[in-house]
């Protein structure tokens, strides 16, 4: 009897990383995390692969450092042919299996989608995206009209109590102190 490889995705996913290229003859996988500390990404599995609404269940048998990055063995992928087949999905997990955040901690994942507003009232727009620059997160704001005041993307840097007044991750709203003109 074959085990079962084809899953549906979690309800409530989150994108920990990716797979790379086939790495070597027998089977392994260069793999790319997106998780604060690298190596995190092993402490969650077992990893689900997604291409479009194809979904797979990824089961590691092995892994190793390798340059940068990593590598992995995957369970009965022995040649590169077959690793071949697992290249460039995202490696997803259920956001249930992540651990609970102190008050005032975020995970990126759910500032994701979040309209932000500054104290005037102002929609400034809403997150697209995060960057990660060594001092503090700065968020990606896309305008909701484009043409309002001419700007199609705002940098908002992620200060708690002093640019980021208040989130609600609930009603997916973020209060800024922030003006169009910065």
């Amino acid at each position: 009897m074959s085990k079962k490889l084809y899953v549906s995705s979690p309800p409530k996913q989150v994108t920990i990383g990716k797979t790379g290229s086939a790495y070597g003859i027998n089977g392994w996988i260069r793999v790319f995390s997106f998780t604060e500390k690298d190596i995190s990404i092993f402490d969650y599995q077992p990893w689900i692969l997604q291409k479009s609404n194809f979904c797979h269940v990824m089961n590691l048998e092995n892994w190793k450092h390798h340059n940068q990055g990593f590598i992995v063995k995957v369970k009965n992928i022995d040649d590169r042919d077959a690793a071949r087949m697992l290249t460039n999905y995202k490696i997803i997990i259920d956001s249930s299996n992540l651990p609970v955040l102190d008050k005032g901690e975020y995970y990126w994942n759910d500032l994701l989608g979040c309209q932000v507003i500054n104290l005037l009232g102002n929609q400034l727009g809403k997150v697209v995206s995060i960057i990660e620059t060594g001092s503090n997160d700065v968020l990606v704001v896309q305008d909701n009209l484009k043409d309002v005041f001419s700007m199609q993307k705002q940098l908002i840097p992620f200060l708690p109590n002093k640019v980021i007044k208040s989130i609600d991750l609930n009603k997916k709203i973020i209060n800024v102190e922030w003006n169009f003109n910065v």
